[in-house]
């Protein structure tokens, strides 16, 4: 919470842009069904590449803001993190893949990906890339 007070007014402005994001995509994903909730953040027509500056700052709001949001999980910020980077007009993909070698439990995980940058949800090592969802 001292870093949150300590932010400037542009950062603090951002991470409540990022906060309401997160939790509106969350309560999205809630009530509807991913294909529907993927449907509203990507209606954006969304084409350029994001300076790496923009990038890290998509992905310190985004997990930032998720640490606020109850259940924010990865899928949460890729969609959050998309969806702000095609309001900016950036395109980015979400790649879903699956855990390899994890037995009887089947462990899915989510990223948002840039220009062939992993923006959120960490290292793609270990996992079977499955699909990948882009901006329109």
């Amino acid at each position: 919470m001292a870093r949150v007070l300590s932010l400037s007014g542009s950062e603090a402005l951002f991470l409540c842009h990022c906060l309401l994001v997160v939790a509106t995509v969350r309560l999205g994903l809630t009530l509807f069904s991913y294909n529907r909730v993927r449907g509203m953040v990507t209606r954006l027509n969304a084409r350029q590449c994001a300076s790496m500056g923009e990038l890290r700052l998509v992905a310190w709001g985004v997990a930032a803001a998720a640490r606020f949001v109850p259940r924010a999980t990865c899928l949460t910020q890729a969609l959050s993190g998309q969806y702000i980077l095609a309001r900016q007009g950036n395109a980015s993909n979400i790649r879903i893949g699956i855990e390899r070698g994890t037995g009887e439990q089947l462990k899915a995980h989510a990223w948002l990906v840039s220009d062939n940058h992993v923006v959120l949800g960490g290292s793609v090592d270990g996992f079977a890339h499955l699909v990948d969802h882009g901006s329109r």
